[in-house]
């Protein structure tokens, strides 16, 4: 993983995803030839995908972004819609089964702009066929430009989301961003939406934000 990455100042409100990306100098606008919507990454994650791109496509891998940084209210539209679709079920269980895929507003990695969903967001998809072998690559080659799949299968006692193998995060930024999380970021900030009064007794920021694979 390289260490020489610039990491920008990171705000208490950019964590929690309250932040405008088109206005931020630190995010750039993923170019339409990579993404088939508007998407911001951080710059640093951007350039790191731009080299990764290039390098599979030599090897006839190519690399598709459905999904780059949210924000809160981005993210909140994700959960509200989930939250009346599951509206048969208890509020804990109702949470517990939106977060099998789906973060809270104000604890997704995708707040901050290092994280990226790739071709395909279900996993059966990478199992066989043009999936597999973008899988494969990914798996061989991705850590090599600092990215890392995070939700893994649970099999090693990994809590929180399910398995993501869509999911790359880009850890030179990340993995300080998570520890800036758990060092600013407390229940009281996690607000604003349906069900967030459960958060802390389901340990949001212990089983979720932190349930990522060691890398």
């Amino acid at each position: 993983m390289s260490t020489d990455v610039i990491k920008p100042e990171i705000s208490k409100q950019a964590l929690l995803g309250k932040i405008e990306f088109e206005k931020d100098s630190n995010f750039i606008k993923v170019d339409s030839k990579y993404t088939n919507k508007t998407t911001y990454l951080r710059n640093a994650t951007y350039d790191a995908f731009l080299r990764m791109y290039n390098d599979a496509l030599k090897d006839n891998i190519h690399l598709h972004i459905l999904s780059g940084a949210r924000n809160f209210n981005y993210q909140k539209g994700i959960w509200e819609r989930k939250w009346q679709r599951y509206s048969d079920l208890e509020p804990k269980d109702r949470i517990a089964k939106i977060m099998e895929y789906s973060s809270m507003p104000g604890t997704s990695r995708h707040h901050w702009g290092t994280d990226i969903d790739l071709n395909n967001l279900k996993n059966a998809y990478f199992e066989t066929g043009e999936g597999k072998r973008i899988y494969d690559w990914l798996t061989e080659h991705a850590n090599d430009y600092g990215f890392y799949q995070v939700y893994t299968e649970k099999s090693n006692g990994r809590t929180g989301y399910n398995l993501e193998r869509w999911h790359w995060s880009y850890m030179p930024l990340a993995k300080d961003y998570l520890q800036m999380y758990n060092d600013s970021i407390t229940y009281n900030n996690i607000s604003g939406f349906s069900g967030s009064e459960y958060a802390e007794d389901l340990q949001i920021i212990e089983r979720y934000v932190n349930g990522i694979d060691g890398y």
